[in-house]
């Protein structure tokens, strides 16, 4: 993020003042206002499935302040990438506590996608109303729909501790799945550097595209269909 437009005006390379400070108030947004939705919604899954720890630590709250981790939100606006501080589930409470966990972690994602489709449709919804919209409102929506869906993606990676692993545990065994974080420390490390040298960016790519067009086309659906937008 914020790390790639300092090196693209290192080297010298023309950037859209406008576009720049969309990104990063898109950004700021997310964090202030998206990563607590994530966080909520973990507690909201594991509340609903038997484990009130969160609900009863005041962690169920869309609270900025509740959720924020300051070192999270300066690597989303420096690398892209970030967390909000975790919301803590104590899968003992689960009637099934593989599938549960593996349920309570799925719903920060899908709430990082829903955020993402609820932005497609407010931004689809001003072209098809006003026949478009000015640059930095466009370039605001577009930054962070793609933001909501990176988050999406990046918390899917099966490493701990990210949300994936937690979807992973629930199609590993007993044996693997102890194994699994009994190495997470490691795991963890290996990890921080293989995203912050960026050797997992080209797959990462592929797939925030993939689903940022599938959220793009889903926010435009509606409107084709009631003859708003082609």
């Amino acid at each position: 993020m914020l790390i790639d437009i300092i090196q693209n005006a290192i080297r010298g390379q023309q950037m859209d003042l406008g576009e720049v400070v969309s990104q990063i108030l898109a950004t700021l947004f997310v964090i202030f206002c998206i990563l607590p939705i994530h966080e909520w919604a973990h507690a909201r899954a594991a509340a609903s499935l038997g484990d009130n720890t969160a609900k009863l630590q005041g962690r169920m709250s869309l609270n900025p302040l509740v959720s924020f981790d300051p070192v999270g939100a300066m690597f989303l606006l420096l690398f892209g990438f970030g967390w909000a501080k975790p919301v803590p589930i104590d899968s003992r409470y689960f009637k099934n506590p593989k599938r549960d966990t593996a349920l309570t972690a799925l719903a920060g994602p899908v709430s990082n996608l829903i955020a993402g489709l609820a932005g497609a449709l407010i931004l689809f919804g001003i072209i098809a109303g006003a026949g478009g919209m000015p640059n930095m409102l466009y370039y605001f929506l577009l930054a962070y729909i793609q933001i909501n869906v990176a988050l999406a993606v990046f918390n899917l990676i099966p490493l701990p501790p990210l949300d994936g692993s937690k979807i992973l545990g629930a199609f590993l065994s007993d044996r693997a799945l102890y194994n699994y974080y009994r190495y997470q420390n490691i795991i963890i490390t290996i990890a921080f550097f293989v995203l912050l040298f960026g050797i997992l960016d080209i797959p990462l790519m592929a797939l925030q595209t993939f689903f940022s067009q599938i959220i793009l086309w889903l926010g435009k659906l509606p409107y084709v269909l009631l003859g708003l937008l082609r």
